[in-house]
């Protein structure tokens, strides 16, 4: 077997203590905290690797949930960067450069006919929602069962597995999924699992006149990239067509990822809105409401409000303005699928050299891996599974110098600069991870 990992946290675990003084869970994000013992805090990012505290060398899958597509401190996206700082920053006006960006996005992104910036998926899909509710004047909303839109109240719903009895005839109970979540808010949500026609045309059928927009990630960029099916998308968009509902496609994780024209372009659907940010300028702070004419026009007074200081940052737009120029003008989406294919490909074989049965999700520039002979279609088949193997194996992963999610809903992310080296390391990784994984499971057995 090879050497097992030989890492030291040392210096970040003094400095979790430290920051646990002034910081809840020590760390800015509650998803960056790992546990007390195995919280880390970076040193620097380069191309597809980053650096701890304690010089622990990582190649790196999580890329900020996906931002850094390009890999970190791209040079031709930080010349761009820094030039922008030239143009001043924040003015409460606007300069040329939006309107450049925006030409570039909808160049890329057929369904894109007018641009609104925010500075985070969060902000951009709930500015979304409130626009679709001021087009359409209704308020009810549609979204996918383990489906992520960020972390504003009206998104933060989900089917309670734990106490479902699929035996009982009756759907999931719809839960917030963290305290403080008004639960008047409970009224407006209908929750629909991913790829399920039928229930879907039942919501349609029953309140249809009443939902304002139906919110959906093809590839649920938080639920292991499972997939829609083509078929799904574009029922979707029929039935939000026939009931005058709005069609809003979050590509906040997928856009400019997955093709140059997003997720939607894969499934030939145009949506009403799509929201974008994580790949819009590899790691800067942007985020964009892209739709049709007339219902982004509906951004005005006394119509949809909209705005934020921070909102079109000189810095972030000429980051973006690079960063889509590349994706658009060069193979780098094409790069960076391949070395996901190529991945893939090592992983299987390392697998099926010991008989392991598995499957990936996705899309090779963001794929889920299962152990399973097929991924799941929806959250309901993900939270029945057991992913108790890929949990053991993520802390393995780590421990030996390669970052993944420990949580198993979040997909491996792939960007331009994870070459060779990365993928050879990461193999090498993952073989010994796998058998540590097994010997793992095995001990477990025995004990119990």
């Amino acid at each position: 077997m090879t050497l097992r990992n030989t890492r030291t946290l040392a210096k970040s675990n003094a400095h979790f203590k430290k920051a646990l003084t002034r910081l809840p869970l020590g760390v800015a994000s509650t998803f960056r905290y790992w546990g007390e013992d195995r919280t880390i805090y970076v040193k620097k990012g380069k191309g597809g690797r980053t650096w701890d505290i304690d010089d622990n060398c990582y190649v790196d899958y999580r890329l900020g949930y996906g931002p850094a597509i390009l890999g970190y401190a791209d040079d031709r996206v930080d010349e761009a960067a820094r030039k922008g700082m030239e143009v001043g920053g924040v003015f409460a006006l606007s300069t040329e450069r939006e309107f450049t960006v925006a030409e570039r996005m909808a160049k890329m992104v057929p369904s894109v006919e007018l641009v609104r910036y925010s500075n985070s998926g969060t902000e951009a899909v709930m500015a979304a929602l409130r626009l679709a509710r001021a087009f359409t004047g209704r308020e009810s909303y549609i979204l996918i069962e383990g489906g992520y839109h960020g972390l504003f109240d009206a998104a933060m719903w989900m089917a309670n597995m734990d106490e479902w009895d699929p035996n009982s005839g009756l759907e999931p109970v719809t839960v917030p999924y963290s305290r403080g979540i008004p639960s008047t808010i409970r009224q407006l949500v209908h929750l629909t699992p991913m790829n399920n026609a039928q229930r879907l045309e039942d919501i349609f059928r029953k309140h249809g006149g009443e939902i304002a927009a139906m919110l959906i990630e093809p590839m649920m960029g938080n639920c292991c990239a499972i997939s829609a099916t083509t078929e799904f998308v574009q029922l979707a968009r029929r039935l939000c067509d026939k009931y005058g509902v709005l069609l809003i496609i979050d590509e906040v994780k997928t856009g400019f990822r997955v093709a140059k024209g997003g997720v939607q372009s894969l499934h030939n659907v145009k949506p009403d809105i799509c929201t974008f940010a994580k790949a819009m300028a590899n790691g800067y702070p942007i985020a964009a409401i892209g739709g049709r004419e007339d219902v982004m026009r509906t951004f005005r007074p006394g119509g949809a409000a909209h705005g934020g200081t921070y909102t079109a940052h000189s810095v972030s737009l000429a980051a973006a303005e690079r960063c889509l120029q590349i994706l658009d003008e060069t193979p780098a989406l094409a790069s960076l699928a391949s070395a996901g294919e190529k991945l893939k490909a090592g992983m299987k074989a390392i697998l099926d050299r010991r008989g392991i049965v598995h499957s990936f999700s996705g899309h090779s520039s963001m794929f889920g891996l299962f152990f399973a002979p097929q991924p799941p279609s929806d959250y309901r088949a993900w939270k029945k599974s057991d992913y108790s193997f890929y949990d053991k194996l993520a802390r393995h992963m780590q421990d030996n110098n390669i970052i993944v999610e420990p949580d198993s809903r979040e997909p491996l992310f792939m960007c331009e600069a994870h070459d060779e080296s990365c993928i050879s390391d990461t193999l090498r990784a993952f073989e010994t991870s796998v058998d540590l994984t097994l010997e793992q499971v095995e001990q477990e057995r025995r004990v119990s």
